[in-house]
């Protein structure tokens, strides 16, 4: 359970870290034969920092209420 306490903590931190997540995906916007035209569309996500933080929380619990070998 520590361990898996110690990656729960880890994802928080970066969680806060890079609270804006951007990808990129294509669509097709017309298609006539073999010929298809696509264009990118941007989406961004907008994490809050106290998303992180509560993450950094619930992996200190598991980590020092995990049980112990």
């Amino acid at each position: 359970m520590k361990k898996a306490g110690i990656i729960i903590v880890i994802v928080g931190l970066l969680l806060t870290i890079f609270s804006v997540v951007n990808f990129v995906t294509r669509e097709k916007v017309l298609e006539v034969g073999e010929i298809e035209v696509t264009r990118d569309k941007q989406h961004g996500l907008d994490l809050s920092p106290f998303v992180g933080v509560a993450v950094i929380v619930a992996g200190g619990l598991v980590y020092f209420l995990g049980k112990k070998k």
